[in-house]
């Protein structure tokens, strides 16, 4: 079975307080983009997992796609399977591409061999597996408070926007991104910003993380206003970064130009 796991980007990210088990209780609105990966499950005498693409480093057998299989092969009698995975979405890019990953292998176990588990069983699995995983079970926008990993309805409709994801190639890990950042409770939330028209999101609507970064990465300060420079409605870094999106009415500017080795996505939102 063939599926593609897709990246997200989050509209403002706010850190409201640390958490007593060293967590961060967050605030933002995850929204699915379709920059996919490639991912195939098929039946196999032997388990083994392979990918290509994008490097992705350290040990294969660590992978979050294995460590989802030997989830659900704990409780249920799963055959052995082959997976190969294609690369296509940066890592450490605050694009959630390694949890779409292994989000997207369970939903594909569930429904290769008939497991029928319930939204809310493999949303229990894939918090088991990383903060943001389960938001992928479903995947479709929500408000993510907790660790991420709780979800309300998000009410936004970005139809007729496109959007622009630029990851300039700098990996900034989950450790260094919350070392700079100081907790505390937002004076608006995400859900009422959501409800502004998108021209205003601009001064209203951050992610905490720019503040501690953008000083010690310039490019990508640079990257937020050269989108502003092209039109776009609202920019920001996604996640704990370092990829930056802009948003834009209507379709993408076609005469954007980066460092060729930057990675870039456009698509419709």
């Amino acid at each position: 079975m063939l599926d593609f796991p897709n990246a997200k980007i989050n509209l403002g990210l706010q850190i409201i307080k640390k958490r007593p088990d060293g967590f961060h209780n967050l605030e933002s609105c995850f929204y699915p983009v379709q920059w996919c990966d490639a991912l195939e499950i098929l039946p196999a005498e032997e388990n083994s997992f392979t990918m290509s693409g994008l490097p992705v480093p350290g040990n294969p057998e660590s992978n979050l796609c294995l460590q989802a299989y030997k989830l659900l092969e704990k409780e249920h009698k799963l055959p052995p399977v082959h997976m190969h995975l294609h690369k296509v979405i940066p890592m450490g890019a605050g694009l959630g591409g390694g949890s779409a990953d292994a989000a997207f292998v369970l939903r594909i176990l569930n429904k290769q061999f008939e497991l029928n588990l319930s939204v809310e069983a493999l949303q229990d699995y894939a918090r088991q597996l990383g903060s943001d995983c389960a938001f992928f079970i479903e995947n479709k926008p929500v408000i993510a408070v907790e660790r991420g990993d709780v979800f309300d309805p998000a009410i936004i409709d970005l139809s007729g926007y496109s959007c622009v994801i630029v990851y300039p190639g700098i990996h900034i890990t989950t450790a260094e991104a919350y070392a700079g950042v100081t907790p505390e409770k937002p004076t608006c939330t995400i859900e009422m910003v959501l409800k502004q028209d998108i021209r205003l999101w601009k001064d209203i609507m951050h992610n905490d993380f720019e503040k501690s970064l953008f000083p010690k990465y310039s490019e990508l300060a640079e990257l937020k206003a050269n989108l502003y420079e092209a039109g776009a409605a609202y920019a920001s870094m996604t996640g704990s970064g370092s990829a930056v999106y802009g948003i834009f009415k209507g379709d993408a500017p076609a005469n954007l130009v980066f460092p060729k080795h930057y990675l870039l996505w456009k698509g419709l939102l």
